[in-house]
């Protein structure tokens, strides 16, 4: 569970850096930024899976590229779910996912070393 917490508050902390960086990703507050990163968690875990299975050979084909549209297409479900989290085009949620990936990736590398 703390894992999960952890993980979660590193997403948020993408996210914001998402809003800051990225044109088209906007946030109402602190609240949406954590149910969001919450969110995304879940849908990462859930549906991006199935999604992954029923689009590869369009991901063996783009050599894995497509990946990123679907984790862009996490993003904007996401964003359909929470009326204070806005993301407008599909290109502004693959940035945004990008973002969040790297704070993530960062994130796993502090907690390794802690």
């Amino acid at each position: 569970m703390l894992n999960f917490i952890l993980r979660a508050l590193i997403s948020a902390a993408g996210l914001w850096i998402a809003t800051k960086v990225v044109p088209g990703v906007e946030d109402h507050s602190i609240k949406s930024l954590l149910a969001a990163a919450v969110l995304l968690g879940l849908a990462n875990a859930i549906v991006r899976p199935i999604l992954v299975v029923l689009t590869l050979p369009i991901t063996i084909i783009t050599l894995g590229l497509f990946i990123l549209v679907i984790n862009g297409l996490m993003v904007l479900l996401v964003a359909q779910f929470l009326h204070g989290f806005h993301v407008h085009g599909l290109i502004s949620a693959i940035l945004c996912s990008i973002v969040v990936g790297i704070t993530g990736w960062v994130g796993s590398m502090v907690l390794k070393e802690g």
